[in-house]
């Protein structure tokens, strides 16, 4: 028997959805501002994924510009209706509430290419689609509700829609509004038919420490509801904040082949009890059917640090079905962990050879900064270990006079650090940048040699980020000043390499030679 070590998708994979094809599983999570958006993760057995592909993958798909961080693509939902995979998602725009909604995509083949988006006519967050055994489809979400009766009640609401008429037709029903008096933000509803009722499961409670499980039944899929007298019947709040793991919800279910279950849902390691840098992953959970309820991590009650899956042949998946974070050394152009913000990674950046043949990016300086907004030269992939070392060799000769190049440990436009080489006429000059609630501050520099390449590096060690350049630390940053719980927003920490001319028209460009991502008990060396 194999094991599945929790999280089972570490860094940032939070609002997971899951669906069961055949003996293979399909897992999607929310990507916010980053693209290629929504990762399609594949795996026979729970335990080792690989990213197939991406439903958000070319220009034009969706308008991004000027999203801000926390923004984007929140908690999609994958399905298969026995011929093609769904995935319905919420585009956000914090600013502007106009942009954005609830969009349908579709694929028969789930590592694409996927439809473009299809709007729904519904206002809210979290929407998800069920089929019913007629093949009729039923979508459903969550909102404000229209008459709350305290602040911040949610609603979950579901309406049919008709493919062919690509809409949602007949009448809206409106058939949860919380488990619990004075409850806040039901989130992440699903529904399922199951063993001739309708459940649903949703998240409670606010996606963060007082997160939690509820769910309800139903004889049709538009009710009555009746809620399970146990509600929240899963939640992390009561262990309190030295349990190690909090924010468990957002849970999704699914049936293994041999008839079992398990669920897939979000929670954050905070060792504090407070930050987590990492951000929400992905766990599994197991889960038993009682009186016709669903109880989730039996007999224990808390997720559990591994999950049997005692279905699972350890010899079926190939070998190259590695989680990304189990594939340390050098991250290569065509790694599926690359991200961008707010376009494409081929849109500001272009793959060329070096004279032995390995590829690296060519990244193009531009005028925005780590700091705004908008399209900027950025190129990163998630923090998914606690201790690691990430090293960027930096070629920097065609950087023009002004401008900089780095690394950056990113949380937002307002809340990042970096260390970096800015040319002037002198040569070059390396520096270390704390950038906090929108302030910046230079904690250190030197100026460097003359050379075309430099190495800088961050070293992360719990709770400190070491800053460093060719091989000396220039700073330290507490990683308690950057997680989501100290500025906001929803995302864990991204590492990457940016290059800026700060506003003036740029005209260098900067080269990846080589990035690595070494988790600390790696045996791999750092170059």
């Amino acid at each position: 028997m194999i094991s599945a070590a929790n999280p089972i998708l570490p860094g940032c994979y939070p609002d997971p959805s899951i669906c069961r094809v055949g003996d293979e599983y399909y897992l999607v999570a929310s990507t916010f501002e980053y693209l290629p958006g929504l990762p399609v993760l594949r795996s026979r057995d729970l335990v080792r994924w690989e990213t197939v592909g991406h439903a958000i993958d070319r220009a034009g798909m969706l308008d991004f510009d000027g999203i801000r961080s926390s923004g984007g693509l929140y908690a999609p939902t994958i399905r298969h209706d026995g011929e093609r995979f769904w995935i319905v998602c919420t585009l956000v725009d914090p600013s502007d509430d106009a942009r954005g909604g609830n969009f349908l995509i579709t694929a028969t083949d789930a590592a694409g290419p996927w439809s473009d988006p299809i709007w729904l006519d519904a206002d809210g967050i979290d929407p998800s689609v069920a089929f019913d055994e007629s093949g009729r489809v039923w979508m459903h979400g969550t909102r404000l509700a229209r008459n709350p009766a305290w602040h911040h009640q949610t609603e979950v609401w579901v309406r049919e829609y008709s493919p062919d008429e690509r809409a949602l037709v007949g009448p809206e029903h409106v058939i949860w509004r919380g488990a619990v008096n004075g409850v806040v933000w039901a989130e992440g509803p699903h529904l399922y038919p199951i063993d001739g009722r309708w459940y649903l499961i949703a998240a409670e409670g606010g996606t963060e420490f007082h997160h939690a499980v509820s769910v309800a039944r139903a004889d049709q899929v538009t009710g009555p509801y009746e809620g399970n007298r146990a509600n929240p019947v899963f939640t992390h709040r009561h262990l309190g904040r030295g349990a190690g793991v909090i924010g468990a919800g957002h849970a999704d279910l699914i049936q293994a082949p041999d008839g079992s279950w398990q669920a897939v849902m979000l929670a954050m390691r905070a060792s504090d009890g407070h930050h987590y840098p990492l951000g929400r992953e992905t766990f599994l959970c197991p889960v038993e059917w009682e009186d016709g309820w669903p109880v989730f991590a039996p007999g224990r009650g808390r997720l559990p640090e591994t999950v049997d899956v005692p279905w699972a042949d350890a010899a079926s998946p190939p070998d190259a079905w590695q989680p990304d974070d189990r594939r340390p050394g050098a991250v290569p152009p065509d790694d599926p962990r690359w991200t961008s913000l707010r376009v494409q990674p081929t849109q500001i950046a272009t793959v060329e050879s070096d004279d032995e043949g390995v590829q690296a990016w060519r990244l193009p300086v531009r005028a925005e900064s780590p700091a705004d907004a908008g399209t900027v030269a950025f190129l990163g992939v998630r923090q998914q270990h606690a201790d690691l070392d990430a090293t960027g060799i930096l070629d920097v000769s065609d950087l023009a006079v002004g401008e900089t190049a780095g690394l950056v440990v990113r949380q937002s436009e307002d809340d990042h650090a970096t260390v970096r080489v800015t040319r002037s006429a002198e040569g070059l000059m390396l520096s270390a940048v704390h950038r906090r609630a929108g302030g910046e501050h230079v904690i250190a520099q030197r100026t460097l040699a003359p050379a075309d390449t430099v190495r800088l590096a961050v070293r992360s060690r719990g709770y400190e980020y070491h800053l460093l350049g060719e091989g000396t630390v220039l700073a330290t940053i507490d990683a308690r000043e950057l997680d989501a719980s100290a500025t906001g927003g929803f995302l864990g920490i991204w590492l990457g390499v940016f290059a800026t001319s700060h506003g003036s028209e740029p005209r260098g460009h900067v080269r990846i030679s080589r990035f690595h991502y070494e988790p600390s008990d790696s045996q791999v060396p750092v170059p």
